[in-house]
């Protein structure tokens, strides 16, 4: 394991439900990054095609309107599927500016032609290959109308020369067990990319620092009304919401709880840092959570990791038998 490692956090807003435009986005901003020496570089929860904040897509208790029908065949068209072109696309520019690249689409399954959508988390190597996705276990509130749920097969933590790298997405982070699952695979670099803004969720990352004894690395997005396509069939819906619909809060925080870099709040940028690796041994000496902290003789944690499959097929005859 190398000494130090330099991290960026892209804090930008996605160009709504343009795929085209938000690699474009995602090219430049690994580049600049990469330029300043970043070899891991994160972008926020669903980057690609966009957290559609604001927008309730037509739904109301017991019935879904054409146009919102619409903009959601529009936001499908947009995200990404895994594996496909576009997944190698990300994958290159990782391998082009020589960094980790983490980052947040929103994902469609191959095989489907329309169907399910999934909040999920990108993992490329330098070499731009796909390490590892983490689907969102739980979407929250109104999430669940555009987005299924993950399972445990996909708690995806990565090797890397500055240690593992693992994490969870926005409110997964409030999920206890969810967070010990992560640190049980040996996570040393925790992301957290989310939509929370608000100043509580500050509180969350520095416990999370503390809790697991791990950088934290957390990234959201800067967002504006006037980011969103005038021809949405549902702009509309748009019309009660503020000017600024996410004013951000990305951070950096170290083993102990203390900012490295941010927040950063009401304007787009990257942030910085460079980790002292040597903390994490340093501060596990008294507190290890999955360590000499734990009493297995007391709590144990039990974790399926299997895939989930809706449905089995049996093609031998005789196992029927």
């Amino acid at each position: 394991m190398t000494k130090t490692v330099k991290v960026a956090v892209v804090q930008e807003g996605s160009a709504v439900m343009q795929k085209k435009e938000c690699m474009e986005k995602i090219r430049k901003a690994t580049k600049e990054a990469s330029d300043k020496g970043a070899k891991i570089v994160l972008f926020p929860e669903a980057f690609i095609p966009a957290y559609p904040r604001g927008l309730f897509f037509g739904t109301k208790v017991g019935s879904r309107s054409e146009t919102g029908k619409q903009d959601f065949a529009r936001y499908w068209e947009n995200s990404i599927a895994i594996p496909s072109e576009d997944a190698t696309t990300l994958g290159e520019i990782a391998k082009k500016n020589h960094v980790y690249l983490i980052i947040g689409i929103v994902e469609r399954e191959a095989e489907f032609k329309g169907g399910t959508l999934y909040c999920t988390l990108l993992y490329f190597d330098p070499q731009g290959l796909l390490l590892g996705k983490h689907r969102k276990l739980k979407p929250t509130g109104s999430e669940r109308l555009i987005w299924g749920e993950g399972d445990g097969s996909t708690l995806a933590v990565i090797d890397s020369p500055f240690g593992k790298i693992g994490g969870l997405i926005c409110w997964e982070n409030y999920m206890p067990l969810a967070r010990t699952a992560i640190y049980a695979k040996g996570t040393d670099i925790y992301v957290a990319p989310t939509a929370d803004a608000r100043d509580s969720w500050q509180s969350t990352l520095q416990h999370i620092a503390l809790e697991g004894r791990c950088f934290v690395l957390s990234c959201n997005q800067y967002v504006t009304k006037d980011m969103y396509p005038k021809d949405l069939a549902c702009y509309d819906e748009l019309k009660s919401s503020p000017e600024v619909l996410s004013r951000g809060g990305s951070a950096i925080i170290d083993p102990n709880g203390e900012y490295l870099a941010g927040p950063l709040f009401d304007k787009e940028g990257i942030l910085y840092a460079e980790l002292d690796l040597s903390l994490i041994p340093k501060t596990r000496f008294d507190f290890d959570v999955v360590g000499h902290y734990s009493r297995p003789d007391v709590f144990q944690l039990i974790i399926d990791e299997r895939k989930k499959e809706s449905i089995s097929r049996i093609e031998d005859n005789k196992e029927m038998e």
